[in-house]
């Protein structure tokens, strides 16, 4: 069998400034304690480290047995490490609100009398809504500095890939809205009696907004400070997924770290007399391992065991993260 060229442990430190670490896959592959075993190891690396969650159904508290949601919170037992389960429910009415008010700047602008409430519900009724929300605190999150590194749990990889694109769909949205509303402007003063110009919060608003987005693309590109590690299982359907959506993240510019198995039976506690159940699965997993070395060429970067209890708690973690970073 393939041995690994570059291990997660090197891959990480031949990269001394990487802050921004986002773990992705498909569903139920392990994303939540790999990405809690990184952060935990690079805590102890004397990191000061946030684990958040994006995924809008949260598992952190769960894994770590303690309540971190709604707010940054150290983590027991763990110097220099803080977990955070994003609630959007705050951001979705702080937006309402900010709708609501550069709706009521446009129509005042544009002169029409129709009231805004109807635009806004009808904006935040979407159900992207939500999924823009989170990509906003997370942005709030990255922007801040507060922390040396960040480790995302990202949702399934088909919300992550929606929510990693975004800052790419706000840029354009966001230039097509200042060239319209720029237009609008100049056509409003050609046709006023008064050479006075008008304080224009919208676009304020629009020009901040662009660069903000501007910022954290720039971030998210960029290969010496960001890397999206896949997770998978030995299986199809898994490998399937990240096959098509590193694809993907590669043609948005989203530098792609590589690729962790998860849940790999130890073949050293399998003999003759083991059942044929066990027996299939490890012959299984071998089949798809094939694959695996030859589909992700030079980009797998562990391989993690199948344990024989859950992994739960910063102890089943740190387990797990001596055998992330071997």
């Amino acid at each position: 069998m393939k041995d690994i060229e570059t291990s997660m442990q090197a891959y990480v430190k031949e990269r001394g400034s990487l802050r921004y670490l986002f773990f992705g896959g498909k569903g139920g592959v392990g994303k939540t304690a790999l990405a809690g075993a990184t952060a935990i190891w690079l805590a102890k690396q004397g990191k000061r480290v946030m684990l958040a969650s994006t995924n809008p159904v949260h598992s952190l508290s769960g894994l770590l047995g303690q309540n971190v949601f709604g707010q940054p919170t150290a983590v027991n037992g763990v110097p220099n490490l803080w977990a955070y389960e994003i609630d959007t429910k705050d951001t979705i009415e702080r937006s309402k609100q900010e709708i609501r008010e550069k709706i009521q700047w446009f129509l005042k602008f544009a002169d029409i009398s129709t009231k805004a409430e109807e635009f806004v519900e009808s904006a935040t009724m979407n159900p992207a809504f939500e999924e823009s929300a989170m990509f906003e605190n997370m942005v709030d999150l990255m922007l801040g500095g507060e922390y040396d590194v960040y480790v995302f749990d990202t949702a399934p990889t088909a919300n992550a890939r929606r929510l990693l694109g975004m800052s790419q769909v706000y840029s354009l949205w966001v230039n097509k809205m200042l060239k319209s509303r720029d237009e609008a402007r100049s056509l409003r003063e050609l046709l006023s009696f008064t050479k006075k110009k008008e304080k224009d919060p919208l676009m304020d608003y629009l020009v901040a907004f662009r660069d903000r987005m501007g910022k954290a693309r720039e971030m998210l590109t960029d290969p010496a400070r960001t890397s999206f590690f896949f997770v998978t299982l030995p299986e199809a359907l898994p490998i399937a997924v990240i096959t098509r959506f590193i694809g993907w993240f590669h043609d948005f510019g989203i530098p792609v770290g590589g690729v962790i198995v998860n849940m790999l039976i130890d073949k050293d506690q399998v003999n003759d007399k083991s059942p044929e159940f066990v027996k299939n699965r490890v012959a299984m997993q071998d089949r798809y391992m094939v694959d695996i070395w030859e589909k992700f060429d030079g980009m797998v970067r562990a391989k993690l065991p199948l344990y024989e209890n859950e992994v739960r708690g910063t102890t089943s973690l740190t387990r797990m993260a001596e055998a992330l970073f071997v």
